[in-house]
């Protein structure tokens, strides 16, 4: 999601029609719906010629938790928690007052939804639409990126802490009612209605959804569940290709094939929150279960076409490409997107989860492949230097990327999380190390510690099944 580049507002118009919150506190428990099955076999079908079949689905149960390493500890990402708050989490009231020139706007957008928070994005310094006159930690921290938020939901959700996950729900609502749209801007600036960009991203709206359904089971608060089909129905509408039943990475002409091929990009591809939008959406025509099927089958056709990682961006054809936001670097910096880089380091998490909550044969086949290329990497030693390196997916598209003298720890996290399943001894030796690492908080350090914070829950088994 990294750097998207601004677009003209774009206003889709549909109607959002939901009670503003008015508090931190869930509504009065009641019983959410009952599942439906949920597929888990494997379709072997092209990405671009989906199998009608998949809408047929085999009903199964979820499988019971995979074992983490014996030393996942809880306590650790609990830990780190309070820290990632306090540095990376702001609310509406606080930034009235360290913001006071911009706070007489804030109301324009929360008047509904007036408890509000935010998860502050990195300083840009080349942007300086996300610039305030205020000196000091906060300055050109003001914008926040949607993604951001769907992160800190989840994060919230699985540290059981209600008043946070419903401040940044609220920071969601405020701008999809404000802009007309149920998909949130993927930055905006600060609590104020300046939308830099109305351009959805959809890793963020899958995200923002499914936080809502896992906290519905949490709570039994039904409104929760109602907003995030509201989510799910923008998602089916707006961002998965009719044709192929893929996941497209926004909702613009820049990403919806309306303005050359569809790029893709995997890390945006969650199997958990397709999984929960078939449990829950009703609408017989948004056939989920096919969406599911046809991005394992394009992720695994991807994997088995290179050198076993990902590529940051990529074609239906099986190719990695540079994508048209310009975020993957360009002549002058070197180009990033055939490796596994800032994009692909979410891939392990995702699949990690969707394998632990269910068992996916496919899963654990997209993870066994990764572990078993970092092991040959580093000799089976997870603090090796070799999870440093940007792997490329296919070295006739371009080398390795060795930028980093350090093993970041999203890095680190991410290749843990390939031995879910797979490698029990490397999960033991690189959860401790996990568990070693502490945040960063720096104005620089969003992703990075973000990434650490939903690693290091999945990891240390906060990452608790609701049904």
């Amino acid at each position: 999601m990294d750097n998207k580049k601004f677009l003209l507002p774009l206003f889709c118009g549909l109607a959002f029609g939901l009670s503003a919150c008015g508090g931190d506190s869930a509504a009065d428990p009641v019983t959410p719906p009952t599942p439906d099955p949920v597929l888990s076999s494997a379709s072997t079908e092209p990405v671009v010629t989906p199998d009608p079949a998949t809408s047929a689905s085999t009903p199964v149960v979820p499988a019971a938790d995979v074992p983490l390493a014996s030393v996942a500890n809880p306590n650790a990402p609990v830990a780190l928690y309070p820290a990632w708050k306090q540095f990376h989490y702001v609310t509406i009231e606080d930034e009235s007052v360290y913001y006071a020139d911009m706070a007489s706007d804030f109301t324009y957008v929360f008047s509904a939804f007036p408890l509000a928070g935010r998860v502050i994005w990195s300083a840009q310094s080349s942007n300086n639409q996300c610039k305030t006159d205020v000196s000091g930690v906060m300055k050109a921290r003001a914008c926040t990126v949607s993604e951001g938020i769907g992160y800190g939901m989840l994060i919230a959700c699985f540290q059981n802490d209600v008043e946070t996950f419903n401040r940044l729900w609220n920071y969601s609502r405020g701008f999809r009612v404000n802009n007309k749209q149920n998909l949130m801007p993927w930055i905006t600036k600060s609590f104020s209605f300046d939308v830099l960009d109305n351009s959805s991203a959809t890793d963020a709206d899958l995200d923002i959804a499914a936080s809502l359904i896992i906290m519905s089971l949490k709570t039994g608060n039904q409104e929760y569940l109602a907003d995030a089909l509201v989510i799910a129905k923008a998602i089916w509408d707006e961002e998965i290709d009719p044709t192929t039943l893929t996941i497209m990475s926004g909702n613009t002409s820049m990403w919806n094939g309306r303005n050359g091929a569809i790029t893709y990009n995997l890390s945006y591809f969650s199997p958990v929150a397709i999984r929960l939008f078939a449990a829950y959406d009703t609408d017989a025509s948004h056939n989920w279960t096919g969406v599911l099927n046809n991005m394992y089958s394009y992720m695994q056709q991807m994997q088995a076409a290179g050198t076993g990682v990902f590529p940051d961006w990529s074609l239906a054809n099986l190719t990695s490409v540079n994508p048209p936001n310009g975020a993957a670097g360009t002549e002058k910096s070197g180009f990033t997107y055939h490796s596994f880089n800032k994009e692909s380091v979410r891939i392990p998490w995702r699949i990690a989860w969707d394998y632990y909550w269910y068992k996916d044969e496919r899963a654990l086949s997209v993870l066994t492949i990764l572990n078993n290329f970092i092991v040959g990497k580093s000799g089976g030693d997870p603090s090796s230097k070799a999870l440093a390196v940007n792997y490329s997916w296919n070295l006739a598209e371009g080398a390795d990327v060795t930028r980093n003298t350090a093993v970041p720890t999203q890095w680190l996290a991410a290749w843990c999380a390939t031995g879910v399943g797979t490698n029990s001894a490397w999960l033991e030796a690189c959860t401790s190390l996990v568990n070693q690492k502490t945040l960063s908080n720096s104005t620089t350090s969003y992703f990075s510690d973000i990434l650490l914070m939903l690693y290091s829950e999945l990891l240390n088994g906060l990452f608790v099944r609701p049904f």
